[in-house]
């Protein structure tokens, strides 16, 4: 009887870290382990002319800025006639859709990729510590010192070159 209590009083202590699970007739179990906190707005620390506007169904501040110069509005019919004009200017077409379709699919699988990875538990902790040492050593070999800095300038003007075809 004492075993019971005892493990009733850690069970009301460690509930909390526990992953919290709401299961209704209509809709399959759903566990969330961080707990539901409400934003946090403060209408006080935007400047007076942004102006806030709360939808009623949602807790979300939506922010909308205006300008009083009209710069940033693109005519479209422009921007069509100087792509129409491009593809045009394009002698191989197939090349350029067969290239296009073959960057979509390796993004796709770039992306299919990446969940795989991201689905094993250890792995993407695993690939942050490998990211973060190799963001120090190409810190450390062309960032840090003047010489190697010049060293990777020159280095992307002739990749540059290549690229363009230029070499």
């Amino acid at each position: 009887m004492a075993a019971a209590s005892t493990s009733m009083a850690a069970t009301a202590v460690f509930a909390s870290r526990f992953p919290v699970c709401s299961t209704t007739k209509a809709a399959p179990a759903r566990c969330s382990a961080t707990p539901y906190l409400p934003p946090r707005l403060s209408a006080t620390s935007f400047s007076s002319s942004i102006k806030f506007a709360e939808p009623k169904r949602s807790s979300l501040l939506q922010v909308k800025a205006s300008s009083s110069e009209e710069s940033g509005a693109v005519d479209t019919s422009e921007l069509l006639s100087d792509l129409k004009e491009k593809w045009d200017a394009v002698d191989n077409k197939s090349t350029v859709i067969i290239y296009g379709g073959g960057a979509v699919v390796a993004v796709w699988l770039s992306s299919i990729l990446v969940g795989a990875i991201n689905s094993v538990p250890l792995l993407p902790k695993i690939m942050e510590l490998v990211g973060l040492g190799y963001t120090g050593w190409f810190v450390y070999r062309y960032l840090l010192f003047k010489s190697s800095r010049k060293e990777l300038a020159e280095d992307i003007e002739q990749l540059k070159k290549k690229i363009a075809g230029t070499e």
